[in-house]
């Protein structure tokens, strides 16, 4: 899942500075997962943006509404009447669904409501973890299923670097070493032998320095 977390009311406000009209916009999918952007967090940031305002003098009409996904055409399409109407939209999806309503709204206001983090995983209740860094070239059948490029702060790809100890990373003596957790991964599934394999250098034209990706199926193409 993307996680993300709300911006500081004080920079959402500094935002919308000018505007006497905007529209709180929701996104029910991954922000609403964890807690950072769906209806409940609409609400509440509609009634902080209200409350603040007006203990500064300025009247602010606030909207909001909650679609089910910021990043699909059908789910945003329903709520062109109510962008045109407003002054800006303060969209509380992950960036993918802030650029998703800038291109399907070039004429609005579509400002970013949440940082996004990462790609992760509820580890526990209110804890979220990296687990994926989407660099386009997945090695994790090598690897016991846990990413090196993410759960390594180095992203090393053929083992440990040599300043891990007792199992931690060292940059904080709170952090699983990701090679740790691979290697043990590996002996519980009598995989030790993957370790012996030497990955070539990584080639990170799949990721963000081969320039925005696209996925194309053919066979999905109309």
């Amino acid at each position: 899942m993307i996680v993300g977390e709300q911006k500081p009311l004080e920079e959402i406000r500094d935002m919308i500075k000018g505007c006497n009209k905007v529209l709180v916009l929701g996104c029910g999918t991954c922000v609403t997962v964890c807690f950072a952007g769906g209806e409940k967090e609409v609400g509440i940031l509609a009634s902080a943006l209200r409350m603040a305002e007006q203990i500064d003098g300025h009247k602010l009409e606030v909207q909001e509404y909650t679609v089910q996904r910021q990043c699909e055409w059908e789910y945003i399409d329903p709520v062109a009447e109510q962008v045109s109407d407003v002054d800006a939209v303060i969209s509380m999806a992950c960036g993918i669904g802030v650029q998703g309503m800038a291109e399907r709204y070039p004429d609005a206001i579509i400002l970013p409501g949440l940082n996004t983090t990462f790609l992760g995983i509820p580890e526990e209740q209110g804890v979220w973890t990296e687990r994926c860094q989407a660099c386009g070239n997945c090695v994790l059948h090598l690897t016991g299923g846990i990413c090196p490029i993410a759960r390594c702060s180095k992203s090393l790809l053929n083992g440990p670097c040599g300043g891990s100890q007792r199992g931690k990373c060292e940059i904080d003596d709170e952090v699983d070493c990701g090679w740790q957790l691979i290697y043990d991964r590996l002996v519980r599934l009598d995989q030790l032998d993957k370790l012996t394999a030497v990955l070539p250098a990584k080639d990170w034209s799949t990721s963000r320095d081969g320039g925005p990706r696209k996925i194309v199926r053919e066979d999905l193409k109309l």
